[in-house]
């Protein structure tokens, strides 16, 4: 489980197969082989690592569900580590589960995106949302587009302060939003 409150950029460096490397560095000085890490909010395992370079496998289904497929050598990532029991939470829970790829319609600092439909009824104005694994609160929603402020610390300290329109991105919807919904569906 993670917070969404990004603790560095690392890079992408490139892959073997589905071997993926990415560079980091706070993200590891505890890091251990079968640690977790949230890769643009994808939760990946640790493979392999040095003191500067971390290795993780991605799967098939990660690979259609995410953004890794698409990135490019020397592309910025967003990283977090998994909260501990004693940490506190200042963003809101992400699991690192990401549920599709969005795209920016226009940005930062007031970014819009568009979410595939079907996770639309996921989101409530002042309810949160992950882009790109960054906890965000969101601002407005219609028919056909999310929208979200983004802070100066926001836009220093992680990659969304770089978006375009067109831009794609890891979209993981409020874990709490799910089980609500799916209560009311249940309900006579």
């Amino acid at each position: 489980m993670f917070t969404g409150l990004i603790e560095e950029m690392g890079s992408y460096i490139g892959h073997d197969g589905d071997r993926y490397q990415i560079g980091a560095s706070g993200v590891l000085e505890d890091a251990k082989i079968g640690d977790s890490i949230a890769v643009n909010g994808c939760c990946v395992t640790v493979i392999d690592r040095t003191s500067e370079i971390f290795e993780t496998e991605v799967t098939a289904e990660t690979l259609s569900r995410t953004t890794f497929g698409l990135l490019r050598p020397g592309d910025p990532v967003n990283l977090e580590r998994p909260v501990r029991a004693t940490d506190r939470l200042g963003g809101h829970v992400v699991q690192g589960h990401v549920d599709a790829i969005g795209e920016v319609t226009a940005g930062p600092p007031e970014l819009k995106v568009r979410i595939p439909a079907d996770l639309m009824r996921y989101c409530v104005e002042k309810g949160s949302i992950a882009i790109d694994g960054v906890s965000l609160t969101v601002n407005a929603v219609t028919e056909d587009f999310l929208e979200v402020a983004l802070i100066p610390h926001t836009l220093q300290k992680t990659k969304l302060g770089a978006f375009e329109p067109g831009q794609r991105f890891n979209v993981e919807v409020d874990l709490v939003a799910r089980y609500v919904a799916r209560w009311a569906s249940t309900e006579p």
